[in-house]
């Protein structure tokens, strides 16, 4: 693990400052084809780590610590305020209790971002400045991604021109579903166009993609089309982020990064909760792709309660003792 001062001056700078930004290549329709899963051995894979990867005491905490700074901490409600999201950005500033973070030597800790909707970007920029903290915004009709198509780039380039550095896109899942992917090229590549610097997380959405094949496929075509990151799910899918699905996303981007020399990050949504969760799947991030896809900018969880179950197995780790989890809100 790093240092805190290591890690300070990491966190420090947008995420896009630290890795050569993937430029996308023509669609290779040839390699998308040959994009096949055994779920079988897929699933025996992924029943494995739970069990079999177990890190305790100091070790246990220093993982959490990286974990808190791979947070895309979030609210994405219908009735999010502007009061609600400056305390969510306070949260994101200061997400361990003061003492908590001395004891382990982790002063300055952030999380990765902080994601709103468009309508809380300029809100979220406020609240952050001066922090290093990105804000990232959902967008192009999110979580559906049904609204016309020149209303989803414009939407993009408002949230951008707001302050956004991040823009987490919603691909058209009927365009997987038919196998057109060209038309799923275009359409990424179009909305890594309106991104401009800022860069962009595609959300597949693979709760509704049908087969792991097709999520497969989908995740080599958003790499081809430029995307920064490739995230599992909105959050609203009645299935979200599993490990099956992780590992078909993270061996993409394995193969990937072998055939053109780019890294694309890798952002698991949506029901991830509990903080021996968030060590499973940095597990799985050091064993398919290794070290340098456990930084922030290669590496994010979309979550809005998995911080308040970390800061509490800290506090237990620093004190001995479990406080009740409603002391640990995350916003």
């Amino acid at each position: 693990m790093q240092t805190a001062t290591d890690k300070q001056t990491e966190t420090m700078q947008l995420p896009q400052t630290l890795e050569p930004r993937n430029p996308g290549m023509d669609l290779d329709l040839d390699w998308v084809m040959r994009a096949t899963a055994n779920r079988s051995a897929i699933e025996r894979r992924a029943a494995t780590l739970p069990g079999r990867r177990s890190v305790k005491k100091v070790h246990q905490a220093a993982w959490l610590c990286r974990a808190i700074t791979c947070i895309d901490l979030t609210t994405l409600a219908g009735d999010d305020t502007v009061g609600r999201v400056a305390r969510l950005c306070a949260k994101a500033r200061q997400p361990v209790r003061a003492d908590l973070l001395e004891a382990l030597g982790m002063e300055g800790l952030t999380v990765g971002a902080v994601c709103v909707y468009h309508d809380m970007v300029e809100a979220a920029v406020q609240a952050l400045n001066g922090s290093g903290i990105p804000v990232a915004a959902v967008s192009t009709g999110f979580p559906a991604g049904l609204s016309p198509f020149h209303l989803r780039v414009a939407e993009i380039e408002e949230s951008v021109k707001a302050g956004a550095a991040e823009i987490d896109i919603v691909i058209s899942r009927r365009h997987v579903l038919t196998g057109n992917w060209d038309a799923l090229y275009d359409e990424m590549k179009t909305f890594r166009a309106a991104c401009g610097e800022a860069h962009v997380k595609a959300i597949l959405a693979t709760g509704e993609l049908g087969t792991l094949q097709n999520v497969a496929r989908a995740s080599l075509v958003c790499m081809m089309a430029g995307a920064d990151f490739i995230k599992t799910s909105t959050g609203k899918e009645s299935v979200n982020a599993t490990l099956p699905v992780s590992l078909v996303m993270i061996r993409a981007i394995r193969e990937y990064f072998e055939e053109t020399g780019y890294r694309v990050g890798y952002k698991p949504a949506g029901g991830i909760s509990k903080a021996k969760d968030s060590l499973v799947y940095l597990s799985l991030m050091k064993e398919e792709l290794g070290d340098r896809w456990l930084r922030n900018d290669l590496f994010r969880f979309g979550a809005s309660s998995l911080l308040g179950d970390i800061e509490r197995q800290l506090e237990h780790h620093v004190t001995g003792a479990y406080s009740a989890s409603w002391r640990h809100a995350s916003g």
